[in-house]
């Protein structure tokens, strides 16, 4: 028995914008909390990015005569909305909205944004040229997102964080090493089960991995799946030498590699994410995750981008978690159809969280 290669299981494949379209768009009201005896507000916001109204929610205490620090939220891949869920999921996930909670709760002010392709924003544009979506846009809206924290009536300039989730970290370092042009003044980092090598390596990981999966569960035979793995390689090669990948991949490879897909993937390919922590300034602090139960991103990968913030003398607080999955639930399985469950979220990453909080923002 033979079947085509579930790709949708794999998180930071497929999740791509160009691939999916956007979420309808629905208000978001403003919303209140009461944490410590401080009155938190969801503040529904709109700031621009490449010509394209960015939608958001900034949270922050009603009572802004004093200064508070504040994290930029920025979301993994796919249409991944402000609160971390995206239309190709059933259901909520949650995972920023969660991370705004803590931070709240540890007096921090946050902003979380709907990406290209997600909830409000959508896809502008690009919703009638779907290969023209490169890696540009995102840089634009997180360059924008930080900008317009900044400037924020109440926000301590001088205890500002970037903290990106999944393929988030890629933005959140390109932000922090300048590569998007200049910032205001970023603080303290997180990079939380981050993409940790090149987009296209993380690809052919997971991808080949699939393929074991499918190999031992006898839906491929060895000469099919060594076919597949070799369609795997080539679209890779081809694509890193700026050529259109092949037609008619076989085994569910062109739900990956597609014209909708090739720039952004050819663009965000070009940096290893290890040599962009390598640019960070010393003793830049850095919150740092992997987890053995995550099946997207591994703790090997992730080593590969402890070395370059170690050549770049980061401040590390490196948390290995143990079974939570790669949307920070707990979930020993790590399985991506799990993501949606009301699952608890880590209370490891938690205490790590308010602990590099109260040490680098407060």
């Amino acid at each position: 028995m033979k079947r085509l290669v579930s790709i949708t299981g794999l998180l930071l494949v497929v999740l791509l914008v160009a691939a999916c379209g956007s979420s309808p768009a629905a208000s978001v009201p403003a919303r209140s909390t009461v944490t410590n005896e401080v009155t938190w507000v969801d503040e529904p916001v709109t700031f621009i990015a490449g010509g394209i109204i960015i939608y958001a929610t900034f949270r922050h205490p009603t009572d802004s005569s004093g200064k508070f620090p504040a994290v930029l939220l920025i979301a993994g891949s796919g249409p991944t909305d402000r609160n971390g869920n995206s239309k190709v999921a059933p259901g909520p996930i949650d995972t920023l909205k969660t991370l705004a909670d803590w931070l709240s709760s540890d007096g921090v002010a946050s902003l979380r944004y709907d990406k290209l392709g997600s909830g409000q924003t959508g896809l502008g544009p690009y919703s009638l040229n779907l290969a023209g979506i490169g890696i540009g846009p995102f840089q634009q809206e997180s360059l924008a997102a930080l900008d317009f924290l900044a400037k924020q009536n109440g926000v301590n300039d001088k205890r500002i964080g970037v903290f990106g989730h999944s393929e988030g970290a890629l933005f959140a370092l390109l932000l922090a090493t300048g590569n998007d042009g200049a910032v205001p003044p970023i603080h303290a980092i997180g990079l939380l089960e981050p993409l940790s090598v090149r987009y296209l390596d993380l690809l052919e990981n997971q991808v080949d991995g699939q393929i074991n999966n499918e190999l031992t569960a006898g839906y491929f035979t060895e000469s099919r799946a060594a076919q597949v793995k070799a369609a795997l390689v080539a679209a890779i090669s081809q694509l890193r030498a700026n050529g259109p990948v092949p037609l008619n991949l076989p085994a569910g490879l062109s739900g990956v590699f597609n014209a909708s897909t090739e720039l952004f993937l050819y663009q965000a390919d070009k940096y290893d994410p290890a040599a962009l922590a390598a640019q960070l300034s010393p003793g830049m602090p850095v919150l740092v995750t992997c987890s053995n139960a995550d099946q997207q991103v591994s703790c090997a990968e992730v080593d590969h981008l402890i070395v370059g913030l170690t050549k770049a003398n980061a401040r590390i607080d490196f948390v290995q978690l143990v079974g939570v999955d790669h949307v920070l639930k707990v979930d020993p399985s790590g399985a991506a159809s799990d993501y949606t469950k009301p699952l608890p979220f880590s209370p490891q990453l938690r205490s790590a969280l308010s602990k590099f909080v109260q040490l680098n923002l407060r």
